[in-house]
């Protein structure tokens, strides 16, 4: 337990403000107006001409990044740990950006979607040029990183694929990938909790929003249901939502899973413009856990094998952990990250 647990960390944090012209396609009815927690390291204030790079953290699914600048028991905000690692010299001062990025349907995949909202859009040509406006980050996106676990896992490595002339770098923990392992067999579920609600979606939300208490299968369930709102939308659904499968025999509808999988990383990495999108990028970061109750070390694996065989420098490791608790993996992605950008 690093002994500086129990202070608040070193410097300040800001919050911005963004009325969001990506977002008003978003059919949830989400705010449109966002904020962002800004950390400014310690020292910002005495030295008006230093400039700083931005790390970017995008949280996993049902969470804000303000969750990431609370006091944690037992453990460090994303704040202190950075504030541990500049002390270890493990990495130098950095602006760190935790935006708001939460939903109706509980998460986020960072992506843009005609149901969730064009979430890309926010973070690429809003926010960092708000960032830049607003604090004395290097500008240009060779000084900016972007990193998440679990959703923002996948949000990080879907920006390197995608938008890599936005970022500088990315860090990838326990990303969503091989979608036909951590979604597919997933499928059965939602349609036997569906059942309980005539089969329609819209009464499965209206019942989780009015619940006493959420968590557990409802929780995951809901998360499907804004997997399928991500990555096949259709607008003109409650929601957003339309499932891949059929919804009395569950068997696949090809075109629609194929419109998922047109999302997955692990296929994202065959096409050529994905590809010369990660070679822009001066560091790429996957890790994932060798007991990861999601599957999602065998996409890692997957998508380790086909940046090697492109020849994409890159650094990959397996830990032996699962897919829960795991921040301390941070204190080797943001070393990582800083050495890449700074």
């Amino acid at each position: 337990m690093p002994a500086h647990n129990f202070e608040a960390p070193w410097g300040r944090i800001e919050t911005i403000t963004i009325d969001s012209k990506a977002l008003t396609n978003n059919v949830l009815g989400d705010p449109t107006i966002r904020q962002v927690a800004v950390y400014l390291p310690e020292g910002y204030d005495d030295n008006a001409d230093r400039e700083y790079p931005v790390f970017v953290d995008i949280v996993g699914f049902t969470a804000s990044g303000f969750a990431h600048i609370a006091w944690k028991g037992f453990g460090e905000s994303v704040p202190q740990r950075v504030d541990r690692l500049i002390q270890e010299g493990k990495m130098g001062p950095v602006i760190v950006a935790l935006p708001d990025c939460f939903t109706s349907l509980g998460g986020n995949q960072y992506i843009n979607s005609s149901a969730m909202g064009n979430w890309a859009d926010f973070l690429c040509l809003e926010m960092l040029p708000a960032l830049e406006a607003r604090f004395r980050v290097r500008k240009g996106s060779a000084h900016r990183a972007l990193f998440g676990k679990s959703s923002g896992g996948y949000g990080a490595i879907a920006h390197g694929l995608r938008y890599g002339e936005h970022w500088g770098a990315i860090a990838c923990h326990s990303g969503d990938m091989f979608f036909d392992w951590c979604y597919r067999n997933e499928m059965p579920r939602i349609l036997m909790a569906l059942a309980a609600h005539d089969m329609s979606i819209e009464s499965f939300l209206k019942g989780f929003r009015s619940a006493r208490k959420t968590g557990g299968q409802s929780s995951h369930i809901l998360m499907m249901l804004a997997m399928a709102a991500t990555y096949d939308p259709d607008p003109a659904l409650p929601g957003g939502i339309r499932l891949p499968v059929d919804l009395e025999t569950c068997e696949m509808i090809d075109e629609r899973w194929q419109a998922w999988l047109a999302h997955d990383p692990i296929h994202m990495i065959d096409d050529a413009a994905c590809q010369s999108s990660l070679k822009r990028l001066k560091g790429i970061y996957i890790d994932c856990g060798t007991s990861d109750q999601f599957l999602l070390l065998f996409g890692a694996r997957i998508l380790n094998r086909k940046l090697t065989d492109l020849a994409i420098e890159h650094r990959f490791e397996e830990f032996a952990d699962n897919h829960s608790a795991v921040d301390y993996r941070m204190d080797e992605s943001l070393p990582f990250l800083y050495r890449a950008i700074a």
